[in-house]
């Protein structure tokens, strides 16, 4: 049964009462990053893995307020909303947050999951990827404990987007 949360704003991320924080290093320009992640949804699963289908619900140009849903293996289920799109001028970073509107994951109160993708010295692309929630205590106990995996998953991710930026895997 799909539970509805509270919505937040796209600060949230930096406020929330429990954050898993994963960072990367991608050989690609954060620009070539961003427009894998934002353009066309419905390839997440090509490079994340965990994710079994992904798709924006309404159509383009997609931007802030643009639906998406999304289903992970296990059947976990999302009804997001894109809550920002920063697209900066050269040098900046490049911001994608989006908040869950509902989800079939018990305990979640308010969620939020934040794509920060800087310019590294190299040309290449410091990325922060933030899950951001405020939960009751037993599913942020859960959530912690999956801080390894869920670490270990972006980094993995990470290496395939490189790829389909048309660069070699880390």
């Amino acid at each position: 049964m799909a539970k509805r949360l509270r919505p937040v704003t796209a600060e949230f991320p930096a406020e929330a009462p429990t954050r898993l924080v994963s960072t990367a290093r991608l050989r690609a320009e954060p620009g070539a990053v961003f427009a894998q992640l934002t353009d066309d949804v419905s390839t997440w699963p090509l490079w994340y893995r965990e994710i079994r289908s992904a798709a924006y619900t309404g159509p383009p140009p997609y931007g802030v307020g643009a639906g998406r849903a999304v289903t992970l293996r296990g059947g976990v289920h999302f009804v997001e909303n894109v809550i920002a799109w920063e697209e900066p001028s050269p040098g900046g970073p490049f911001r994608f947050v989006y908040r869950v509107e509902e989800t079939n994951v018990p305990g979640f109160r308010a969620w939020a999951e934040e794509w920060l993708l800087a310019p590294s010295a190299d040309g290449g692309t410091e990325l922060r990827f933030t899950i951001a929630v405020d939960a009751a205590p037993a599913a942020r106990a859960v959530l912690l404990l999956a801080r390894p995996g869920v670490a270990r998953s972006i980094r993995r991710a990470a290496a395939r987007l490189d790829a389909r930026c048309g660069t070699k895997e880390n």
